[in-house]
């Protein structure tokens, strides 16, 4: 079912091969955060897979790829003949302060059927196996005890594997987010598992809290209060912070979370701030909009759920492709130099 798809894209002059260099650990350099980890898993097709990963908060990072198989550099096609060794797989990478790994675990497994041997929904082939794969060697325990108590629930054998993880390349850039891009693209995950993982993991105390509405009329300015209440759009190239071009943080103007760093910031021509990606993933609500006569997809921020702008698939395609359009009303911008002071200090270490 999904060959269908990639035939399209093979038609259409889309080139779908794999990056060449293998991805063995999550290093991120100055981007590191203190108590990061990650963990590879491999659940049928990566799309879906991904898409479902990447909701959860406590998710800081996903990336779709081919893990432990026996050549390098594979091609996507290469992958879909089964017989290189190499499961479609999901790199995720998770914040162990917001989230435990076994907490991860339960998710992924709603995904999946653990007993179902190479397939998936109507993936079938070795690539489309389930399986769990660790570079810490203290998870493999910790992934052993999920998968034993699982395993009470079913009365067929288990076919998740669980290995440590031999290499991983990561796949071409059209399939990174692929739903993202594609919002009618093949899925084998029941869409409303997307929204159980949205809202899964979030904290009863959260630090940043969405305002009544009567509140946010005292603080925000009228535009300010259109644009993330009434999803009203401010003027291009008249708002603060289209040609901003200093370090530092855009945070969500109704709450104060943190959304966008000026690294991810570019300049797109369009009059309105852009940028490559959101901090986190799992700060991010996509909703499809059918307004003004054309399917978009809408931003809102997750914890004040306001409307922050659109997503489109016209960013660089050496940074994913994605370009979040965002409303400067939307928004606050705090330099790199007053993030102490206005408490996003554990930040300044993801910026030069």
């Amino acid at each position: 079912m999904k060959l269908l798809w990639i035939m399209l894209g093979l038609l259409t002059g889309v080139a779908l091969g794999a990056a060449d260099v293998p991805r063995e650990t999550a290093t991120q350099g100055e981007k590191s955060m203190k108590n990061q980890a990650e963990i590879y898993l491999a659940g049928g097709c990566y799309w879906g897979t991904q898409h479902f990963l990447k909701q959860i908060f406590g998710v800081y990072e996903t990336e779709v790829g081919f893990a432990n198989g026996n050549v390098d550099s594979p091609t996507y096609e290469q992958v879909c003949k089964g017989n290189t060794g190499f499961a479609e797989t999901v790199r995720v990478v998770y914040d162990k302060d917001r989230i435990a790994l076994p907490q991860i675990l339960e998710l992924y497994a709603k995904t999946i059927d653990p007993t179902a041997l190479n397939r998936q929904g109507n993936d079938i082939g070795a690539q489309y196996r389930t399986g769990i794969y660790y570079t810490n060697p203290e998870d493999k325990t910790v992934i052993e005890a999920f998968l034993k108590e699982l395993a009470t629930h079913y009365p067929q054998k288990l076919a998740v594997e669980i290995l440590p993880l031999k290499n991983f390349f990561p796949a071409d850039a059209t399939h990174q987010n692929y739903l993202d891009q594609n919002p009618q693209g093949y899925c084998h995950i029941d869409p409303a598992l997307f929204e159980l993982a949205r809202k899964a993991n979030r904290s009863k105390k959260a630090k940043y809290v969405k305002k009544a509405i009567a509140e946010l009329k005292k603080v925000l300015t009228p535009i300010q209060f259109d644009v993330t209440q009434k999803n009203a759009t401010e003027p291009p190239f008249q708002n603060p912070y289209w040609d901003e071009k200093r370090i530092g943080i855009y945070v969500d103007i109704t709450t104060g979370e943190p959304l966008f760093l000026s690294t991810d910031k570019f300049d797109s021509g369009c009059g309105w701030p852009s940028f490559t990606k959101p901090i986190t993933e799992d700060l991010i609500d996509e909703r499809k909009d059918t307004t003004l006569s054309r399917v978009r997809t809408e931003v809102r921020s997750v914890t004040g759920d306001a409307h922050l702008g659109h997503v489109f698939t016209d960013g660089p395609k050496d940074k994913g492709g994605l370009r979040y359009c965002i409303n400067s009303a939307a928004i606050r911008f705090i330099p790199k130099e007053k993030m102490n002071a206005e408490g996003y200090g554990d930040y300044v270490k993801l910026l030069p």
